[in-house]
């Protein structure tokens, strides 16, 4: 997996940290206090820049709102979420599929679709969030990120793929609320990248699957690369 200067960090979870050269930094979906997959020492972030969400569920939406009022971060999501994101006094870029926004240092960012739904949970119950996507990273200098968010397989994945040419794909395996490894084995062949990243897996015993079911399943077509939690690789 080549990063061409960037950092990645997974964080636990679907969390992940992508920091350049330069110190910019951004999160996606940054569920970190509260996740018993991200190390204590990362549940405060010293640096965050932007924040880009998938979807409305409490394991995504996470920690954002903590982190952007202490940092400043701008929040990227889709319009619902944005909507309610500026409710709690956050700086929000609402954006929707298809649409591609500019953020720190040249980073285009693209809202894609995901099949999942996206709800954001309340002090009065379940609000709505607009729908679930994935986000489709450029990185100035780096490579192209497709992060998959929650999803199950679908045929489109093969579009994000010709339009985008993601490098790396971040995808879930763990099943039950998302797809597993035969699923995501599928769902990489599909988007055509050479390195796959999974996430969404083991925080709890139901997420069951394993980077190596993803491995035997998709029979050498893309690598895959396990993360070590908290372990940045470059």
């Amino acid at each position: 997996m080549n990063l061409n200067g960037w950092e990645m960090t997974w964080l636990g979870h679907a969390a992940i940290r992508l920091r350049a050269d330069d110190g910019t930094t951004v999160l996606v979906d940054p569920w970190l206090s509260g996740n018993p997959a991200c190390p204590e020492e990362e549940h405060e972030q010293d640096r965050v820049d932007a924040i880009y969400i998938t979807h409305g569920h409490f394991d995504h939406v996470g920690s954002s709102v903590d982190i952007a009022r202490a940092s400043g971060a701008r929040v990227h999501a889709i319009h619902e979420i944005a909507v309610w994101g500026e409710a709690q006094g956050l700086e929000t870029v609402g954006s929707n599929k298809g649409g591609t926004v500019e953020g720190p240092a040249g980073i285009r960012a693209t809202l894609v679709d995901a099949v999942h739904s996206s709800g954001i949970t309340g002090d009065s119950g379940i609000v709505p969030g607009g729908e679930a996507g994935g986000w489709v990273l450029e990185l100035p200098g780096g490579p192209t990120i497709y992060h998959a968010g929650d999803t199950m397989v679908f045929g489109d994945m093969q579009l994000i793929g010709e339009l985008w040419s993601p490098d790396i794909a971040i995808v879930p395996i763990g099943g039950w609320y998302t797809m597993g490894a035969v699923q995501a084995a599928r769902a990489g062949m599909l988007i055509g990248a050479e390195s796959v990243v999974p996430i969404h897996y083991g925080t709890f015993p139901i997420l069951a699957g394993t980077p190596s079911e993803l491995a035997e399943a998709c029979a050498g077509a893309f690598e895959v690369v396990p993360l070590d939690v908290g372990v940045p690789a470059t």
